[in-house]
């Protein structure tokens, strides 16, 4: 049997549309020191570092390398992680793996990206097959478009349905001072932004942004050590299901399905929407907070546009949703996946301040990318058994 795995601290960077005040290397020392800070470590404490980013957005090839001065990797064992939009949340997942086979009892975790400082739309383009794929698939936007629209020819959504999502999460991130947009938004707002791709307007989906974040995991030796109340993995699962777009069962995200399907039996949870008490998705446009939350069982096929307008995923609701205003609000796509880690487990030690859901005993963070690609990781305030 692994060992059991725990987050003991974290630290995230003020995440803007721009950092021209630092480099790569700078903007990824900026959260390695908080998350020290957080665990009260110092980086020679640190026995291993697993880090990524989308390398071909910056064009770096070896980042394990070129991110030293900033990660603190000189001679240390590192890794670099990259699977796309995923990264962020492989990175999460690779760190957890790392600990519990015993390699390492405490290894720190870094996610980032300096979107200013790429062609990311060019470089999303060009991930995909020049002949079956490229010419209809041009960015990020077209995928999604396509999977809004087939939910909503099969279920009769409305754009102002899908709004009130992007409303949801861009008021939550004024409560999150890392967050890139602090502006709360109305429904009329969203529709009344310009359209990117039908049904998706300008304020359905996330911004670029530059941004880095750090996590710290430790073992069941020294976690408790560490951190009074640390954030427990309960489990990981991943599907990357697909690598052709026109494979992908549209409206219907099969990869979150099947992933949460894994994950929750490992963890013996059989009702998540009364077992699991906030959620940190990952959702890059507003659509996807409708038939995400579907796929990952929280409600039946076609009922999550009622859940969201009840209110059950605002804060003070059932199951708060991205109480950091998550994708929508702040979106440096090698760290977000690790960002959803990092407020996930944040909110099971109780240091989320004002974005602090009561009394949370259980979490879950998800990952977004590639081809409908889908990571989750669950988190608990008790130690798994």
């Amino acid at each position: 049997m692994g060992k059991r795995v725990a987050v003991v601290g974290t630290g995230q960077t003020i995440h803007k549309s721009h950092r021209p005040d630092v480099t790569g290397q700078e903007l990824i020392a900026e959260a390695v020191q908080k998350a020290l800070g957080d665990a009260e470590l110092k980086i020679s404490d640190i026995d291993a570092i697993v880090i990524g980013n989308m390398d071909h957005f910056e064009g770096i090839n070896y980042v394990d390398c070129w991110s030293v001065a900033g990660s603190g990797g000189v001679m240390r064992p590192i890794i670099k992680l990259t699977t796309g939009g995923t990264t962020g949340s492989t990175l999460a997942i690779g760190g957890y793996h790392m600990v519990a086979s015993g390699l390492f009892d405490k290894v720190l975790v870094i996610g980032w990206e300096k979107n200013s400082e790429s062609d990311t739309t060019g470089a999303i383009t060009t991930a995909f097959d020049p002949i079956w794929d490229r010419l209809v698939f041009a960015g990020a936007i077209a995928g999604l478009a396509a999977e809004g629209m087939a939910y909503k020819t099969e279920f009769g959504l409305t754009d102002r349905d899908a709004a009130r999502v992007s409303v949801r999460d861009r008021r939550h991130a004024c409560n999150n001072p890392h967050a890139q947009l602090h502006k709360e938004i109305t429904i009329e707002d969203v529709l009344e932004s310009p359209m990117l791709s039908d049904p998706i307007h300008l304020l359905d989906v996330c911004p670029r942004t530059d941004g880095a974040c750090a996590v710290i995991m430790a073992s069941e030796d020294c976690a408790e050590k560490i951190c009074p109340t640390p954030a427990w993995i309960w489990g990981t699962a991943n599907r990357h299901t697909y690598t052709y777009v026109g494979d992908v069962n549209l409206g219907q995200i099969d990869s979150m399905k099947y992933a949460a399907l894994d994950l929750f039996g490992k963890a013996g949870i059989k009702e998540p929407r009364k077992e699991i008490d906030v959620i940190e998705l990952y959702q890059p446009y507003s659509f996807a907070g409708i038939i995400w939350i579907e796929a990952m069982g929280i409600v039946p096929r076609g009922k999550g546009t009622e859940y969201i307008w009840s209110g059950a995923t605002d804060m003070g609701g059932e199951i708060p949703i991205n109480p950091s205003g998550g994708v929508i609000a702040c979106n440096p796509i090698g760290a977000t996946g690790l960002i959803r880690c990092a407020e996930a487990s944040m909110q099971i030690m109780g240091k989320a301040d004002k974005r602090q859901v009561p009394d949370v005993k259980m979490a879950v963070s998800t990952g977004f990318g590639g081809c409908f690609w889908t990571d989750m990781l669950l988190y608990g305030k008790k130690k798994p058994s």
